[in-house]
């Protein structure tokens, strides 16, 4: 499309304004239209700091100007209502992890996507930092054979997000601080498992393609809120994944995320907080990715940029609707397991393999 892309935002809280916000009006090619959140004094305070035409507690109101890109960065519950709204409005939508707390509503969202020919880019930042598409592609062209097993550990310094009262010291210098709400209510998706093995899993399944089937899996809880999973996944094939995470690094540390994939024809290590990719096979020894130190420190501009270059026919979704159901199927399996000691519970299935086309 032609003349400047009109950005709309539905949730204008703590990431957005920290992080989503300010890589829209980064663009040339972006106007900031309209903007919605609740509360009268923080939804102006948002809107004359970053100079949106429109404000509105109305998502509605911001939808009715016909914005050509949304992003939804409102709580977890409430993602489904307003991509869906989104979508029927004709816009290319962002939409944070996790995607739902209800598999069945994210992947009714994939279809609208697909039905409406519209871009729904998830907000993992991950896939979107050098040289992991490089990676994956290695993965799918068998440089470890038929994969035959993963090992993903996810362990950050977000303990103070979902337990007590105080927060990350470093919410005192962000725009806004999160809410409790969203981050300690295990109903409304609070806890580690929703906030952040959306990541590591979402992570897991775009690089390898596997197919998770059932998953086996214990959660460690204060007042109901989890704080560390590991879990067993079955996958498709008989392929097995060992997911685990827990909050738990000091404040301010990089997040330690790493795995392991191996097959018949050899290992991969990817360790994100190391910058080190290195293959390990039978029959020719060892290859180094040459991941650069601070090449894969985490950020969230991919996606937004993806977004708006999707909206202009141009852009590649690394983050696709179908991966993003796809985690929330196994992220609910593996909440409804624990919850039950530990059962086999079989992951909600519907729609298209996460090897999405339009996502290579």
């Amino acid at each position: 499309m032609e003349g400047p892309l009109k950005a709309g935002v539905i949730g204008a809280g703590w990431y957005a304004a920290q992080s989503h916000i300010p890589t829209l009006a980064s663009r040339a090619d972006v106007v900031l239209d309209g903007v919605c959140r609740l509360g009268t004094a923080e939804l102006e305070r948002v809107r004359e700091h970053f100079g949106f035409r429109f404000a509105s507690e109305d998502y509605r109101d911001v939808l009715a100007r016909k914005p050509d890109v949304v992003v939804v960065a409102s709580p977890h519950a409430m993602h489904f209502e307003h991509c869906l709204a989104a979508l029927d409005a004709g816009a290319h939508v962002l939409c944070e992890k996790p995607m739902t707390l209800d598999p069945a509503q994210a992947w009714a969202l994939e279809a609208a996507a697909r039905v409406a020919g519209r871009g729904l880019v998830l907000a993992n930042g991950y896939h979107y930092l050098p040289g992991l598409l490089q990676v994956r592609q290695a993965l799918r062209e068998g440089a470890v054979g038929r994969i035959e097993h993963v090992c993903c550990s996810f362990v950050s310094a977000t303990r103070a997000v979902f337990e007590g009262e105080v927060g990350l010291a470093r919410w005192q210098t962000h725009f806004f601080r999160p809410s409790r709400s969203t981050w300690q209510d295990s109903a409304h998706g609070g806890g580690f498992a929703y906030g952040q093995l959306s990541h590591s899993i979402a992570l897991t399944l775009w690089l390898t393609g596997l197919e998770a089937q059932a998953v086996s899996a214990h959660n460690f809880h204060i007042d109901d809120n989890d704080l560390c999973n590991a879990a067993s996944v079955l996958c498709a094939g008989g392929a097995v994944v060992a997911l685990s995470g827990a909050a738990a690094l000091p404040e301010g540390q990089r997040a330690l995320l790493r795995l392991l994939v191996t097959g018949n024809a050899g290992v991969m290590e990817i360790e994100l907080d190391r910058d080190r990719a290195v293959l390990h096979r039978h029959d020719s020894g060892q290859r180094d990715f040459g991941i650069a130190p601070g090449q894969w420190i985490y950020h969230c501009e991919g996606p937004i940029h993806a977004l708006c270059d999707i909206a202009r026919g141009t852009g590649v979704n690394l983050a696709p609707a179908s991966v993003g159901a796809a985690t929330v199927s196994v992220i609910c399996a593996l909440v409804a397991s624990a919850r039950e000691g530990g059962r086999r519970v079989d992951v909600f299935r519907a729609g298209p393999a996460v090897d999405d086309a339009a996502a290579e």
